[in-house]
């Protein structure tokens, strides 16, 4: 099990943070997502073979951008 820790940029509100957790329910092995609007951060724990950089590109695609 792993676990990261993303910078974000571009949440505003609850609804970001749940749009991003949505998409992250969908990543098979990430096990536990939370995002935080206020403090900009994305948190995850996943299954060893998740590739992180996915997550990343998934949160992208949403329009905020992750450090």
């Amino acid at each position: 099990m792993k676990k990261a820790e993303f910078k974000v940029s571009g949440m505003h509100c609850r609804s970001c943070e749940m749009l991003i957790s949505e998409e992250l329910e969908d990543i098979q092995g990430v096990t536990k997502f939370e995002a935080y609007h206020k403090e900009g951060v994305v948190k995850i724990e996943a299954k060893d073979n998740v590739n992180i950089d996915k997550v990343k590109a998934k949160i992208r695609e949403l329009g905020y951008e992750v450090d």
